[in-house]
């Protein structure tokens, strides 16, 4: 359900299985951030793919460097959060940091989409500004486990000037590589032995099935339809968020 939603809008999947799996409470912080991330990875090659097939029109001139951009940040970010949980040294305090950043992330995007025909594009072009943009991007996706998301489309669609749907596409190529540094970071580091991936083979087989309807879907709905998506996975990712930070705040 998480990656149909995240390939269709360009979210990615990530920014919902992060804080579902904290409301969840079946594992730690780092384990979450390490499924999320390889189940997001195998929806974004499924969904590349199927738009190459597909021959939809990608902006590569804008993409690739965002792509790499993102690998920086993405290793960036990860760095970041093991500071965190090495200071925090509390699983509940490292997800109340991560939802309230998230929440606030998520508060400004909304407000944006529901807004932006008001909201003049910069229309930005160049590889130094996408480069730039693509560590803000893996930063964010790295350190909160999300994948990138809807921080990706909104600012895709606000200093690009792209539609909807070309940020979409824009936004699953810089998740791929974003995902690719995180998990080359943890295999180089601590390595995937310590972490338990029990559910791991189910969540890429869903995964993948979600790579391939989302994608399919974004080829047949209307602009204004992937919106509407898009806005609705916001204020459900918002109240997971706030349900995570009461819930680890109180505990």
């Amino acid at each position: 359900g998480a990656t149909t939603v995240g390939s269709l809008t360009g979210m990615g999947g990530g920014v919902i299985i992060k804080p579902l799996m904290d409301v969840l409470h079946g594992f730690d912080v780092q384990t979450i951030g390490v499924l999320s991330s390889l189940t997001v990875f195998s929806m974004s090659v499924v969904s590349i793919g199927k738009q190459m097939l597909a021959r939809t029109k990608i902006p590569f001139g804008t993409a690739i460097p965002l792509a790499l951009g993102s690998v920086a940040g993405g290793l960036a970010g990860e760095k970041l959060l093991q500071v965190i949980v090495d200071a925090l040294r509390a699983n509940s305090a490292v997800t109340v940091v991560q939802n309230v950043v998230l929440s606030l992330l998520i508060l400004a995007v909304f407000l944006y989409m529901k807004n932006k025909s008001r909201i003049p594009s910069r229309e930005l072009r160049g590889v130094v500004v996408s480069l730039l943009v693509g560590v803000f991007l893996g930063i964010c996706s790295s350190f909160l486990g999300i994948g990138g998301g809807p921080i990706n489309v909104a600012l895709i669609i606000y200093l690009f000037g792209y539609d909807t749907k070309s940020a979409t596409v824009c936004s699953i190529v810089t998740i791929l590589f974003s995902q690719i540094s995180k998990l080359g970071s943890v295999a180089l580091s601590t390595g995937f032995a310590v972490y338990d991936l029990s559910i791991l083979p189910v969540m890429v087989v869903g995964a993948i099935a979600g790579g391939f309807i989302g994608a399919s879907l974004s080829k047949k709905l209307q602009e204004q339809t992937v919106d509407r998506a898009f806005n609705a996975v916001q204020l459900l990712v918002l109240a997971l968020a706030i349900v995570n930070i009461i819930r680890n705040a109180a505990g």
